[in-house]
């Protein structure tokens, strides 16, 4: 299939997948049409591959194969087509359209031509009788089917943005849905460090600790006391600058005191601009306590280890000062063993020295 053509179709069917609001303007076309040129009868087609469509109410519908509808012949040319009577066509003449009781023996078309180029369909006007069209009727016939193409033009045009905005819309419910059901406190500045979004764990802190509420068009100065505003306004320089920092800090409040990770993010919009800082706060105070905690129970370990190498230290002395006397006075030339002993009695020395060692150069926590 050509591209041409494939083109067309895919203008066809964005005009199918439409639900018409404007239905009264579009019969009062037609219906102009029709009285214009003398014809009982008015119709607006499209045409796809292989049906052709009739706007009826508010949508098309399927009226007719497309090898069996007179429309599709418009479809070869920007001119108006003219059958006067369809019983003298040779090929016209045995479609069921017109072999059918009351079928129809007059039709005009004028085709409904977009912008760039493409034919979609057309504005007819039939009767059950032979008949002619004058030029103005013709020239009247095409300004309508204009008309036309113009309506079809802003009705898709407004479904698909009202479809943008409803998919838009679903989005930022499932996005507002996570902002509110976390734990994590969000907040966004715009470059000025007014606050533009929360989400309701901010709310709910801010009120406990300030007890008050968060409010949108809040500066920094305005909604942090002043102990905390320097490293705030320092760090959301930084994101405004690209960076992203991340720190864990004690906040002190006036009742008790929080730990938090806080997060400076450089907030961009689409084009990759920075438009403003994103901060995530997150209460880590228990982790912090369980930290500290462990901490303070190693410290207690190790002071432990350090008290008790000393006091295994101190038999361990006695004993290597005794075998010193025994060596001095040559025991151990009647008594070899006591070597042994002495060996055996260092390397405990060795081993409670590297003990003692450890525990107190060991890093701090």
């Amino acid at each position: 299939m050509p591209l041409k053509e494939l083109n067309r179709l895919e203008a066809v069917n964005r005009f199918l997948k439409i639900k018409i609001d404007k239905q009264e303007e579009f019969r009062q076309i037609a219906q102009l049409a029709a009285d214009i040129c003398g014809m009982p009868t008015g119709l607006i087609t499209l045409i796809d591959s292989d049906k052709e469509y009739i706007l009826k109410e508010d949508m098309f519908v399927v009226s007719s194969g497309r090898n069996e509808s007179f429309c599709h012949y418009v479809l070869e040319s920007d001119a108006v087509m003219i059958v006067s009577d369809a019983l003298q066509d040779p090929v016209l003449k045995a479609y069921p359209a017109v072999t059918r009781e009351a079928g129809i023996r007059f039709y005009a078309g004028a085709p409904l031509t977009t912008q760039d180029g493409y034919r979609l369909g057309s504005l007819c006007v039939i009767d059950q009788k032979p008949g002619e069209l004058t030029q103005i009727q013709k020239d009247m016939l095409e300004n309508l089917a204009r008309q036309i193409i113009q309506l079809l033009e802003f009705e898709s045009n407004l479904y698909f943005l009202k479809m943008q905005f409803l998919e838009s819309k679903k989005r930022e419910l499932k996005m507002r849905s996570f902002f509110e059901s976390t734990a994590t406190i969000h907040l966004l500045l715009d470059k000025n460090m007014e606050i533009v979004a929360y989400n309701k764990a901010a709310q709910i802190a801010y009120n406990s600790v300030y007890h008050a509420n968060l409010q949108l068009g809040l500066t920094a100065e305005q909604f942090l006391h002043q102990s905390h505003l320097k490293p705030f306004t320092e760090n959301c320089k930084k994101a405004l600058n690209g960076e992203t920092i991340t720190s864990e800090r004690l906040l002190d409040f006036q009742d008790y005191s929080l730990w938090y990770m806080i997060t400076y993010n450089p907030a961009r919009d689409s084009s990759g601009q920075i438009i403003g800082i994103s901060i995530n706060c997150t209460d880590v105070t228990r982790r912090m306590e369980r930290q500290q905690a462990a901490i303070q129970h190693q410290a207690r370990l190790d002071q432990m280890a350090y008290m008790q190498s000393h006091e295994f230290r101190r038999p361990v002395a006695t004993i290597k000062g005794l075998l010193n006397l025994l060596e001095m006075d040559e025991h151990d030339k009647v008594y070899p063993q006591l070597k042994v002993i002495k060996k055996a009695i260092n390397e405990i020395d060795e081993k409670i020295a590297e003990i003692v060692s450890f525990t107190i150069t060991k890093p701090k926590h």
